[in-house]
């Protein structure tokens, strides 16, 4: 594969674009020191009580923890809430943004992630699509009703030794059950899908607006791995049905269904550094 003849590819594309759709995975925020959780040996490595605990990524991320044990539960989600309120997005995603409000068809963002880092870069909250929901969000963990609320002052203690969270734990504030976040998790049936659903009704709104102005869409997509594709699947069947031209930026799953697609195998930050320079 000849890198920089792909990089000069993707510049090219990025400069004739009219819109921007950015498409990002867990890769996203490995720059800004953030665990994908790759496989069981890196999730281990993130949390190493999972280990000693035999379990993994999927297994932890599952809503029966906060009816069989809220404190285990609690003690990950909430591990992960002050982790996330403490990174401070990399260069990429300014760089990303910079580039999206430079077109006359503006950006969206489309992301699995559910770290709020986009937010937190500024970017427009009402351009930006969290498929599989936010950890900023809390809803109910029976649920008794549809409402999410913000987990603004929320603060969880954690005994790290024992991995658990100590009391008083987020409770709903209707029935007064464990709360949870509004995160779509494995094995999941009670996830409150609304607050994500109206972001996809303005992406659907978006993309209608690229097709009939008839704006050349570019799509750039960050760290979106294969073992849940969601991010990946989105990527394709949007350049595929908006006639637009994909950028995969991956170190590793950096293969294109299509010779029209470009394939950039670098990381996160270092491919968005590369595909930009110059064009801003």
């Amino acid at each position: 594969m000849d890198i920089p003849k792909n990089i000069e590819k993707a510049k090219q594309v990025l400069k004739e674009a009219d819109a921007l759709l950015i498409t990002a995975g867990a890769g996203m925020g490995v720059d800004s020191g953030l665990p994908d959780f790759r496989g069981k040996e890196g999730f281990w490595r993130a949390y190493p009580i999972a280990k000693k605990l035999g379990l993994r990524f999927e297994e932890l991320a599952n809503p029966r923890w906060f009816r069989e044990n809220p404190k285990l539960a609690w003690a990950f989600y909430g591990h992960r809430l002050h982790l996330y309120r403490e990174t401070q997005p990399h260069e990429g995603f300014y760089l990303l943004k910079k580039l999206g409000e430079s077109k006359k068809g503006g950006y969206f963002v489309f992301t699995s992630n559910v770290d709020g880092q986009f937010q937190k870069a500024g970017y427009d909250q009402k351009k930006i699509v969290e498929i599989h929901g936010s950890i900023h969000h809390l809803q109910c963990s029976v649920p008794c009703m549809d409402d999410i609320w913000s987990a603004e002052g929320v603060n969880i203690s954690i005994d790290i030794e024992r991995f658990e969270a100590e009391e008083p734990l987020p409770r709903c504030r209707h029935c007064g059950e464990i709360a949870r976040p509004n995160i779509l998790m494995f094995g999941d049936w009670n996830w409150v899908s609304h607050r994500t659903a109206g972001q996809e009704f303005l992406f659907e709104r978006w993309l209608e607006k690229i097709d009939d102005m008839g704006y050349r869409l570019a799509v750039v997509e960050i760290g979106a791995g294969k073992a849940v594709p969601t991010v990946r699947i989105l990527s394709e069947r949007v350049a595929d049905q908006f006639y637009g031209t994909l950028i995969r930026i991956n170190p590793r799953d950096y293969d294109v269904p299509s010779q029209r697609y470009i394939s950039i195998p670098l990381g996160g930050l270092e491919g968005i550094k590369k595909i930009t320079q110059g064009i801003l």
